[in-house]
């Protein structure tokens, strides 16, 4: 390999800088995931560990993402190009490009490691893939000093070797053969195939030098490179692997080997921590609390206080009210820029401190969006002011703040202080921006990596707190979607051809509406949230459509229920449609995991838009700093021969905060997803407005 000489040399060089960071204490393995280089070990990252890795050896390239997801589960998505094979399809078809074998996998710490007992893993290779390195394995780890010492057991890719009996044969001769080929087109997850056929002992260690970014590792791995998908067969001289690893810097390791006795290995691994991400804020300082000098409500300069509660807090103000004794005020606002609405509300109850009347007892601070009623912050105004003043030993302002649900206006018990001038003003109605849009697909056989980069410019209208109208124009800068060749407009398919158009949609028009949508929202009663819409709601379907939610305040759990009736766009027009019309819509049940911190599992089950029923299901977990790691497969009645290539609807994604990035604190959010393949069936209506997120507040 020509990248081998150049590899030793900075390996080499770069061991002898200055360190002013702390390496990582474990290595990702070829295949992506903590491990030695072919085989895996029982070592887990730290929570939120987000790495990018990148291998190279003779035969195959391999490309994966791994996540720590908890700090006893690990998830890895990898493509692994394999030089020697081409796609199917034909050269016309697939560009004569290489095969890309795609695959999942996913590790379970099943207890830690103690002075006298090793840290165990359980773990799944390239499931739901085509199984081509299909595995299982079971594994420990100890460390003794400076060394770290796995041993294993495995079975499929890794237990090829065959150099120990499979214990589960003893217990029935299922477990004595090992399944070959995929269910369907692959993708499924291939249950009957686990803990068969031949197993290996595995393992290895790693040394950990005087050199903090330096660590050798050696391993003893369970394959033998037989039957592998290759045109010519791997030479194996040992099955011993040698290797050395790198910290070039805090966020990057390079990584040298030897294996296989004949072959050398580089990689490269770039990594974060999606947890502890954060960006420092230039925003207005908290407000020091003294002692106001207005002694009645009336004296308050309420158009004042209200900038500086939106300036300072975020907080749009659109009424103030206060009890007939006017010991409690109660605000009626939107939060519009803080995420963390408990450090809105400490800043906004700073101000409120400095404005309001020192008698006043109670601060509420009721928080609404597209008018609908979410939560309400309450500060007993006292035992703040005392705390933010020091006049209390070992108090703080938090202990003075709570949150319950949003208290209703009343005629007969309150009077109204203030009330925003109409919401009237044209800034206020109109909102207009500009953000680029990146489209993306990987994984395809036509091209690897499909893309288009757009622009869109969108403006909303919303003249009440419950109606608003959206739009958006799409500018195609960029695509290369002109080389997907699924393109057959009377292709005859076993389903609708609702999503596999792409092609269509992304080369017809450079300039095109992406969406122009009536949205009405309604508030029933304390717990039970309603939304009606109608137009052109996303790019290949237009129709109407409505949902209703039922979400208790601060309750783990939701339900929900949306319909549409909906008809495709014609890829070459701005507002044309087709025939194809479809009635689409789910019940839908969110539940926070008690069990599992900051977790939310989504169930959706109805008819999807190509006529299928079925199910999809939702798993996403929310890290400190606010990005959301989620998975999604759709389960329906379309059978994986109908499906296609993959076998099910599935995928992945990261939903990230912007105010990780900017200086000002903002609400707004972005997704990166990845969808191994794109098929028709269990797809869902792209609504751009759902009640669940828009009543995240609860």
């Amino acid at each position: 390999m020509a990248l081998t000489s150049s590899a030793l040399v900075i390996l080499a060089s770069s061991a002898w800088q200055p360190m002013s960071f702390q390496p990582e204490t474990v290595n990702q393995s070829d295949f992506g995931g903590v491990g030695l280089m072919q085989t895996p070990t029982a070592r887990m990252h730290d929570e939120g560990e987000f790495s990018l890795n990148y291998v190279d050896n003779e035969q195959f390239r391999r490309m994966s993402v791994s996540l720590q997801v908890f700090p006893w589960l690990e998830a890895t998505a990898r493509y692994t190009d394999e030089r020697e094979v081409k796609w199917g399809g034909g050269p016309d078809f697939s560009n004569n490009q290489t095969n890309k074998d795609k695959g999942f996998d996913a590790k379970f710490r099943m207890w830690q490691e103690s002075e006298y007992l090793p840290q165990v893993a359980l773990g799944l290779r390239d499931m739901g893939g085509t199984g081509h390195f299909a595995a299982e394995y079971v594994v420990a780890n100890k460390r003794f000093g400076d060394f770290d010492i796995s041993l294993g057991l495995g079975w499929g890719y890794i237990g090829k070797r065959n150099n120990i009996a499979n214990p589960f044969c003893k217990i029935t001769d299922k477990f004595c053969e090992r399944p070959v080929g995929t269910t369907g087109s692959g993708g499924e997850f291939e249950i009957k195939e686990m803990f068969r056929g031949p197993a290996a002992v595995f393992g290895g260690i790693k040394y950990q030098t005087p050199i903090d970014a330096l660590n050798f590792v050696a391993e003893y791995e369970g394959n033998n490179y037989e039957n592998e998908q290759v045109e010519f067969p791997i030479q194996v001289d040992s099955p011993w692997n040698f290797g050395a690893n790198y910290a070039v810097s805090e966020n990057l390791n390079l990584k040298l080997s030897y294996q296989r006795g004949n072959t050398f290995m580089f990689g490269a691994t770039f990594h974060f921590n999606l947890a502890t991400i954060n960006q420092a804020k230039y925003e207005p300082a908290p407000q020091k609390v003294g002692y106001s000098e207005t002694r009645e409500l009336n004296q308050v300069d309420y158009e004042r206080l209200s900038q500086d509660l939106l300036r300072e807090a975020g907080y749009k103000v659109h009424a103030v009210e206060a009890d007939k004794n006017e010991q409690r005020v109660t605000l009626y606002t939107t939060q519009t820029r803080y995420r963390n609405s408990e450090q809105a509300a400490e800043k906004g109850a700073r101000i409120l401190a400095n404005n309001l009347p020192e008698n006043v007892a109670r601060y509420e601070l009721a928080q609404t969006d597209n008018g609908l009623a979410l939560t309400q912050h309450n500060v007993d105004a006292i035992r703040f002011k005392q705390a933010a003043r020091g006049e209390r030993f070992f108090a703080t302002t938090e202990q003075a703040l709570s949150e319950s649900d949003v208290r209703y206006s009343s005629a007969d018990s309150t009077q109204r202080l203030y009330t925003r001038e109409a919401a009237t003003s044209k800034q206020d109605k109109w909102k207009f921006a500009v953000r680029p849009d990146l489209d993306q697909a990987f994984g395809n056989p036509e091209t690897f990596y499909l893309y288009q980069l757009s622009l869109f410019g969108t403006a909303d209208w919303q003249p009440s707190a419950n109606f608003s109208i959206n739009s958006s124009v799409g500018l195609n800068l960029i695509n290369n979607y002109d080389e997907f060749n699924f393109l057959v407009d009377n292709l005859d398919t076993p389903i609708p051809r609702v999503r596999t158009r792409i092609r269509e949609y992304s080369v017809a028009n450079d300039i095109w509406l992406q969406n122009l949508q009536a949205t009405y929202t309604h508030q029933f009663s304390r717990n039970w949230y309603g939304l009606a819409y109608g137009g052109y709601l996303e790019r290949m379907f237009a129709g109407v459509g409505g949902e209703i939610l039922y979400r208790p305040h601060n309750s783990d759990i939701a339900f929900g229920f949306d319909l549409n009736y909906v008809k495709q766009r014609e890829p070459d027009s701005y507002t044309a449609l087709e025939d194809y019309d479809v009635l689409t819509g789910h019940a839908a049940m969110y539940w926070q995991l008690p069990f599992i911190d900051d977790t939310l599992l989504t169930l959706k089950a109805g008819r999807f838009l190509a006529g299928d029923k079925g199910v999809q299901i939702n798993f996403a977990h929310e890290f400190d700093s606010g990005v959301i790691a989620g998975a999604y497969a759709a389960f329906t009645n379309v059978s994986s021969e109908d499906y296609g290539e993959g076998g099910f609807t599935k995928g992945f994604y990261l939903n990230i905060p912007f105010d990780l990035f900017f200086v000002k604190h903002t609400k707004m959010r972005g997704t990166v997803g990845w969808n191994p393949i794109t098929r028709d069936g269990g797809q869902m209506l792209n609504r751009s407005r759902q009640l669940y997120p828009m009543t995240e507040g609860r």
